[in-house]
């Protein structure tokens, strides 16, 4: 006659231990697939807010006449970079419910399982020192886990590269607004002068000819101060292509207050030699900034404002005429 087994201390207390193991399992599961790791903290996003940042510099732009091309500049970075933390947190919620489900099934199946204990009860990135326990997991698992640590870091670089570019947009616009007063006041002056003083060293920029082979598409149609901007550049540093100002355009080529100084052949990287004049002419306008009435200078994909007194790196326009390697840009007041 058959009878029921009479289960053991022993029994019972392996039982015990699976279900406290399954309690274990479910908080080590929980802090893994919630809270960051200390090894990545992430930056406090909620305290900048790039739609104020953007109203704050509208109500800037007539002040400086016109857009703020540094602010426009870091904007789309600080976009790019919140975009690219919205997918990686999508990827990050489907991959954490992913590897929910391999622990649940683990366990439902066959108790708890010993590499899944090992990888809940600490940090992805030591478990996964542990070849052995890869291999339990088997491969197709284990690659899940490991796309979960691996976007668990990639979140983390993620929201620290958009509170940079947040955090960089805000210092810009506090410094402009630290500065309004100045740069209308200098504006004014600008106006009041049409054209800037002539250096009180150096070759006079009224000295000289200027060559007829420099003379570009809308040479003529700058404004008086970006004609006088134009030549001063043109006779003490010298241009090595023509030089176009004029031409039909929304920026300031379209009111003559800007020039494009060619360092190369339309579309082609300029000769070392030629770069090097490339910078001689960025270097001279910054130089001579508040003199001339400079208001941005664009060379090799950066772009400086006297605001700031600094380069900032602009996005990738997709060509080496629209990333300005072929020439400077020069804006005047």
């Amino acid at each position: 006659m058959n009878s029921t087994p009479v289960p053991s201390p022993a029994d019972a207390s392996r039982r015990r231990g699976g279900h406290a193991g399954g309690r274990v399992l479910a908080l080590a599961l929980a802090a893994v697939l919630v809270a960051p790791t200390a090894a990545h903290a992430e930056p406090d996003l909620d305290d900048l807010d790039l739609d104020e940042l953007t109203e704050r510099a509208e109500d800037l732009e007539e002040s400086y006449d016109g857009e703020l091309l540094q602010f426009t500049e870091i904007k789309e970075r600080a976009e790019r970079a919140e975009a690219d933390l919205e997918e990686v947190e999508e990827q990050l919620d489907d991959s954490r419910s992913s590897v929910v489900h391999i622990a649940a099934g683990r366990y439902k199946s066959s108790g708890l399982d010993p590499a899944l204990e090992m990888f809940f009860s600490s940090s992805p990135e030591q478990m996964f020192q542990d070849a052995a326990a890869v291999e339990q997991l088997g491969r197709t698992q284990s690659g899940r886990i490991s796309e979960l640590v691996d976007l668990q870091a990639e979140r983390a670089e993620a929201a620290e590269t958009a509170a940079e570019e947040l955090a960089e947009a805000e210092e810009l616009i506090d410094t402009l607004e630290d500065q309004r007063e100045e740069v209308e006041e200098a504006i004014e002056r600008y106006k009041a002068e049409q054209v800037p003083p002539e250096p009180e060293t150096g070759a006079s920029a009224t000295s000289g000819t200027i060559p007829a082979s420099v003379k570009g598409v809308g040479f003529d149609g700058a404004t008086p101060r970006m004609a006088a901007i134009r030549d001063e550049v043109i006779l003490n540093v010298g241009v090595p292509y023509e030089v176009m100002c004029l031409r039909n355009s929304a920026d300031d080529h379209g009111s003559g207050q800007a020039c494009d100084f060619m360092v190369a052949a339309i579309g082609t990287h300029p000769s070392a030699g030629n770069r090097s004049t490339g910078n001689a002419i960025a270097q001279y306008a910054i130089d001579n900034a508040s003199r001339l009435g400079v208001k941005y200078v664009i060379w090799e994909q950066r772009i400086w404002q006297p605001t700031t007194g600094q380069w900032k790196a602009m996005s990738d326009r997709g060509s080496v005429t629209e990333n300005h390697y072929d020439h400077v840009h020069i804006s005047s007041y």
